[in-house]
């Protein structure tokens, strides 16, 4: 649970970072004496609360230290310990920290110490390895949760020099940071939502796995398949849904390719977009027109209608270089995998606004991730998609939204 919260956070706050200058790993290990109090001479820690730095992404350290002096990031503890740093200093320390060997150092202790953490350790919900890894590594379509693994690797050793690595970092500190997303202290609009949906124990969960990922190696992660539910809404939807059907289709399977299918899409995406067309933040004239005279129950109830419709295959081929794409990104060209956002199926993460594009048509999600790499669609939240569109070459779309349509 602990590398998901870590993930999902930087999928949104570091996908707009740069280093400004190059770091020097000679001048950073000058530069590190003051931070071997809290983080250890070799960059790992002897107190689990605070994390190891060994080994960890140069780009991700410089950003986590701009934040802590710009007051983005907030900490009673590191936010003077950044103020005096220059981009140089930061960019030296990144480098020299990611230097050193990730190897966990086990801190000794006297009897004194060892008998209060013992006292401290005692916790009533005994974490579960396994649990955690099957979370990271698919993720809670039924609620949101994201995929962890799609931007902080296999067993947290990130390719994304954005995100930082999970793997070896102490579990308290994985959990900690885990709750300050789940109770918005620190924020980042996907962390928050992700880590807001898990429960203490599935934290707890998420911590163990780091703990030693090598212990449940072989064991095989299950999935959850929900089915929504025939509501009151879905009924009431039923006859409101039908000005939707001469582009849509009666079920939401649109037989015009370049509209998009509604059949098994989030209700809470469909309302968000149906309110962003009636107010303007997501511009479209024929969906102005349709949606002014809707009220706010009406987009609910056509939500829940078309939600609760069964999608029907898409129209893509296919294609190697898109699945790639999806599921691990581009770590060259800085682009984001898919699968953190829209799940290992494609269905999407409804409650934290991600939506579902398996089975969709390749013309409508080409023409949607051209809107966002040219920036004439603007209402996804924190630019989300516009970073990463405008990342994207024509081929890498072309490619992308082939194996997209063939997702169910």
């Amino acid at each position: 649970m602990k590398s998901l919260i870590f993930s999902l956070l930087f999928i949104i706050a570091n996908i707009n970072f740069a280093i400004a200058a190059p770091g020097d790993v000679t001048a950073g290990k000058g530069k590190a004496a003051m931070c071997s109090a809290c983080h250890g001479a070799s960059g790992i820690s002897a107190v689990d609360a605070y994390p190891n730095l060994a080994g960890q992404h140069a780009d991700y350290i410089t950003k986590q230290l701009k934040a802590f002096k710009a007051g983005d990031r907030k900490d009673s503890v590191m936010a003077p310990m950044a103020a005096g740093l220059s981009e140089q200093d930061m960019a030296d320390l990144g480098a020299y920290f990611a230097s050193l060997p990730r190897t966990v150092a086990t801190a000794s202790v006297d009897d004194s110490v060892t008998t209060t953490a013992v006292v401290q350790a005692a916790v009533k919900y005994v974490a579960n390895a396994s649990a955690g890894k099957s979370l990271y590594e698919l993720g809670d379509e039924s609620r949101s949760i994201g995929a962890c693994m799609g931007c902080h690797g296999k067993d947290g050793n990130s390719n994304v020099l954005i995100y930082p690595n999970l793997a070896k970092q102490h579990a308290q500190y994985i959990e900690k940071q885990l709750h300050a997303f789940k109770d918005n202290s620190r924020t980042n609009f996907a962390m928050n939502q992700f880590a807001g949906a898990m429960t203490d124990e599935e934290i707890a969960d998420m911590g163990a796995y780091f703990a030693d990922t090598k212990a449940v190696a072989n064991v095989k992660v299950r999935r959850v398949q929900t089915v929504a539910p025939v509501t009151a809404a879905v009924i009431a939807g039923k006859s409101k849904s039908a000005v939707c059907a001469s582009c849509h289709a009666v079920d939401g399977n649109s037989l015009v390719a370049m509209y998009p299918k509604l059949a098994g899409q989030s209700a809470d995406y469909l309302t968000k977009q149906l309110k962003e067309f009636k107010n303007g933040t997501r511009k479209d004239p024929i969906m102005a027109g349709m949606v002014a005279a809707l009220s706010e129950q009406d987009m609910i109830d056509i939500s829940a209608y078309f939600a609760a419709q069964k999608a029907n295959k898409g129209n893509g081929e296919g294609s190697a270089i898109g699945r790639q794409l999806y599921f691990n990104g581009n770590v060259a060209k800085g682009i984001t995998a898919c699968v953190a956002c829209h799940g290992v199926n494609g269905k999407g993460m409804g409650k934290a606004g991600f939506p579902a594009i398996a089975s969709q048509n390749t013309t409508y999600l080409t023409a949607q991730l051209h809107n966002f790499k040219k920036a004439t669609r603007e209402n996804d939240r924190n630019s989300m998609m516009r970073n990463i569109a405008k990342k994207l070459k024509k081929n890498d779309i072309e490619e992308l939204v082939k194996f997209m349509s063939t997702m169910k």
